[in-house]
Order: structure tokens, then C-alpha cells, then sequence
């Protein structure tokens, strides 16, 4: 069709943002609950007042479009704030991880080059000691609550493009340094109304929001939550007692369960011997929880657990939830794949493999981010043909269910996070008295796996307290290796080619 006078107005008609669709809630249902910290709980009226007020803000700070704001912040009210304003004005929000090292957290922060910060008294004395330049600082407290205060509530005439980048959440590289992937407000509300549909939570449905905002699984289902017309419960992190009290008095549309904290949380939950409110479903990455736990953490909470497989590259795809049966120990894992999305399984020349052979995963579909931020490389390669290419290596079944071969070539998950070997191993390399160093995954009940580094040293009397010291002067607390083993240099199974055969090092973790 030829284009239009009104061509301009259909497209507008279309394009929903996450900040848009948030005010719609607002003006439909506002007394309906939207947020809850502790006793206070915000209706979306409120919610929407302060977003706009917040955005005011930020556009009298010289926040223009197309701007990041770097967030250092524990989970919060003003966290969900930040990023609906942002969403008003077309700023993008960098989500800081505040468990990564110092060395970690400044490429992190420098790599988006923000415009302003917005910190938690928590986290800032680790500001204080980043290189920002020129960046303005806005603390949430008196003078952030005095400011939105003064500032007009009314909504903002804006028109966002929903391909406008609303967030950049972090996931590791291969290369160690973490990558910042751009997420739009399009791929955010695809998410929301995908994982609504593959994991049938409903509208209206409460989220407990305990795992970090800087995680797609705090964020994505944070605002899935929102768009559905659902109650947020914000939470300060993990803590059994309190999420056994609010699953017990709370109806949950999905509760968040990670390997590492499944085990303490049966506990309580068996402590407190009552049923809960209701929830329709629990869990995430059941491949990385032992089957029986699978099964007793369902039963307690009488609720199947998700099946899951997603990342933040592409939100909970290509997995539907599939569920796990109540009280079952599961036979397989096997994934069904999500109708919201196109999935390949590619050989090394980007040829579709045969049925039943393992494949690298191409996907493609309105859920996925908008690349790495300044990665123009990186980007050029793993969207190749239009298809993002994550590397993971899965296997087809006659039923058209799919099995996980092996993550991200090398990469350890841990607990809910992601751990690639080279992060690990180039810190210990920087001793010069280290020769080789090559980290592996071990499995473990409680955080699913954990690293385990095979060293070899030029001094013998480099002791393994002083690589511990090392690692954890520059990683993350939960990078770091469980074990240092040390192995001759020559002892180090290597291909033709020199490189250190990481699945061999595995089975000398048996020995």
C-alpha cells in the first residue's frame, strides 16, 4: 500500500510502550493495588502520578532521549519508579549489578557512559568510588521525595517509539567482561504478554519481586505483573520467613524459587505447616535443581514448577513452562518450545541439523533484545542471517520437545547467575607465578553448579589462599571458585590445536 496521509497516524495507533500501557491501568482501574513494600502500598493511580513526576524531573536534570540512567540500587519502590519515567522521556535505565567487584561494576557503568545516577544510601559509598564522568547523582531519600513533591504529576505528551531502548540489563562475555544488552519497550511487552500465555498467569495475578531488578527474572515479570493489572510485592532480597508469609496470606500468579535457595525455603515452609494463599506456579531452571527437591518444594507449595529456559537476551523463550507435576520427580526435563517464537538448531556451517542431533540455537521473535550496547562485532555475529545465534546447543525430540545438550559453550550457572570460566581465569593469570589456569563446572546440590579452577604454577610454593585472596579482590562473591586444585602443566589434556579440553578436566573432578 502506498504510502499515506494517515500513514503516520496508523503506525502511532500501534505503538504501546511499557510506560503507556502502565498509565492505561491508571485510568482503568485506579484504586486497584500496583505496589507493596512492606505495610505501604501504592494503587497504579499513584504509581503512574510518581512516574510522571519522576519524569519531570529527570527532564530538569538535563535528561534527554536516548540518555542512560545508571541505577545502583537494592530492590526498591523507586526502582519500578525509575524505570516507568524513563519509559515516559525515551531515557534507557542501565540496571547495575551492586554484587559485581569494583573492577567489574566500573565497565559496567563506563561502558553505558550515563547521564545521571540514581543510588540507594546502600550503595553509595560503591558510587562514591566508580570514575563517572560528568554525570549528575540523584539519591532516593528526603531530597529524591522533596523533588518529586514540586513536580507536576500531570501525564507527559510524548511520543515513544516502541523500539526505543527502555533498559540495558548485564549478562557475562565470553571474553570475562559482562556485556549490556539494550532492551526496547517492545520486547517488554512482548515478554509480558508471552509469558503470561506460556506459563498461564493471569491477569491480576501478585508477583513477589525478591530477585534483583537487575535480572531479567525481577524486571521481566516485575512488569508483566504491572501490564496485567497485577500487584507487585517488592522485596529486599531473599529471606525465607518472609516469603513463607506472604505465600501463605498472598495469592500468587508465580512465585520465584532458584537453585540455592530451594532447600532453606522447604525448610521454613515445612517449619510453618500450613497451605498457602494459592499459587498457580513456582520455580525457574528446574534443570539445575535435584529431582527430589523438585518434587517436595511442589507439594509444599501446591503448585507445578516451570520448566524453564530463558535469558536475557530473548525473556523466557524459546520454553513454554511445560510444568513439573505436583510431588513428581521428574522423568526428563525436555522443553516445549513457545509459540511466540522461531527456533533453528544449526550445525557449525549454520545448516539446519537433522532430527534428534544436537544443534546450536538460533531464535527469532518479537521478545528479543536490541543487541549489545557499543558491540557492533559481537552484534554482527550473533544476529547473522536475522537470527540471534546464544550458543546454546539443544536437541530436537520426535515430539518436537527439545533437551539441553550444554549452556553458553562454557558458562557455569550458579545459583541464578551466570559465571563464564574466563572471568575467573584471567584474574588468576594475573599472578605471574600461574602458568595455566582452566575453570570448569562442578555439579552441586544447593547452587546447581559451581566453578572449580585446575591451576598451574611456575613456583610451587604459590599457595591456593593466595589465588583465593587474588579472586576475591577482583570477582563477585559468587564467582568465585569453590576449589583450586593445582595439576602439572604438562598434565593439562589439550586438542591438536593446544586448547585445553575443559570436558576432560570435568571427569578428573570424579577422581
Amino acid at each position: 500500500m502506498p504510502a499515506s496521509p494517515t500513514a503516520s497516524l496508523i503506525r502511532r495507533a500501534s505503538h504501546s510502550t511499557v510506560s503507556s500501557m502502565l498509565s492505561d491501568r491508571a485510568r482503568s482501574t485506579p484504586e486497584r493495588p500496583a505496589l507493596q513494600a512492606g505495610e505501604r502500598i501504592w494503587s497504579f493511580a499513584e504509581l503512574d502520578a510518581r512516574a510522571n513526576r519522576l519524569a519531570r524531573v529527570l527532564l530538569e536534570t538535563g535528561i534527554k532521549p536516548g540518555d542512560r540512567i545508571a541505577i545502583l540500587s537494592e530492590n526498591r519502590p523507586e526502582y519500578i519508579e525509575a524505570t516507568l519515567a524513563a519509559g515516559k522521556i525515551g531515557a534507557i535505565l542501565a540496571c547495575q549489578n551492586w554484587r559485581l567487584a569494583a573492577p567489574e561494576l566500573q565497565h559496567c557503568v563506563s561502558l553505558v557512559e550515563p547521564a545521571l545516577a540514581l543510588i540507594s544510601a546502600r550503595h553509595k559509598a560503591t558510587l562514591e568510588a566508580l570514575h563517572i564522568d560528568g554525570a549528575a547523582v540523584l539519591e532516593f531519600g528526603p531530597d529524591y521525595e522533596a523533588k518529586l513533591a514540586s513536580a507536576d504529576p500531570s501525564p507527559l505528551d510524548r511520543q515513544i517509539d516502541p523500539e526505543d531502548g527502555l533498559l540495558i540489563l548485564y549478562t557475562s562475555g565470553t571474553t570475562g567482561l559482562p556485556k549490556g544488552a539494550l532492551i526496547s519497550h517492545r520486547a517488554e511487552v512482548a515478554r509480558a504478554s508471552g509469558a503470561r500465555s506460556d506459563f498461564a498467569v493471569m491477569p491480576g495475578d501478585s508477583f513477589v519481586c525478591w530477585t534483583p531488578m537487575f535480572h531479567m527474572g525481577g524486571m521481566d515479570l516485575a512488569l508483566m505483573t504491572l501490564l496485567g493489572g497485577g500487584k507487585v510485592i517488592v522485596e529486599d532480597g531473599f529471606d525465607a520467613v518472609r516469603l513463607a508469609d506472604i505465600a501463605l496470606r498472598e495469592p500468587i500468579g508465580w512465585l520465584i524459587v532458584i537453585p540455592g535457595m530451594v532447600e532453606s525455603f522447604i525448610d521454613e515452609l515445612k517449619r510453618r505447616n500450613e497451605p498457602p494463599a494459592g499459587i498457580r506456579l513456582c520455580g525457574v531452571m528446574a534443570d539445575l535443581v535435584p529431582g527430589h527437591l523438585l518434587a517436595e518444594i511442589t507439594r509444599l507449595l501446591d503448585a507445578p514448577y516451570a520448566n524453564t529456559f530463558g535469558t536475557t537476551e530473548t525473556g523466557s523463550l524459546p520454553s513454554v513452562g511445560n510444568p513439573l507435576a505436583i510431588g513428581v520427580v521428574p522423568a526428563n526435563l525436555s522443553k516445549l518450545p513457545s509459540p511466540h517464537c522461531e527456533i533453528r538448531l544449526l550445525d557449525e556451517n549454520d545448516d539446519d541439523v537433522a532430527p534428534g542431533m544436537p544443534g546450536a540455537l538460533a531464535i527469532r521473535g518479537p521478545t528479543l533484545f536490541s543487541g549489545y550496547w557499543r558491540a557492533e562485532e559481537t552484534n554482527a555475529q550473533d544476529f547473522r542471517d536475522g537470527w540471534f545465534h546464544n550458543g546454546d546447543l539443544l536437541k530436537r525430540n520426535p515430539d518436537g520437545s527439545f533437551d539441553f545438550v550444554d549452556r553458553v559453550k562454557y558458562m557455569i550457572k550458579s545459583g541464578g547467575e551466570n559465571i563464564y570460566p574466563a572471568e575467573i581465569e584471567r584474574v588468576l593469570l594475573t599472578d605471574p607465578r600461574v602458568t595455566e589456569a582452566a575453570v570448569v563446572r562442578r555439579s552441586d546440590d544447593r547452587w546447581g553448579e559451581v566453578p572449580i579452577a585446575f591451576v598451574a604454577r611456575s613456583d610451587a610454593s604459590l599457595a591456593t589462599t593466595e589465588l583465593f585472596a587474588l579472586c576475591r579482590a577482583s570477582l563477585a562473591g559468587f564467582k568465585q571458585p569453590k576449589e583450586i586444585r593445582f595439576l602439572d602443566h604438562e598434565a593439562f589434556p589439550r586438542n591438536i590445536s593446544g586448547k585445553v579440553l575443559r570436558h576432560e578436566l570435568e571427569d578428573l573432578l570424579d577422581s
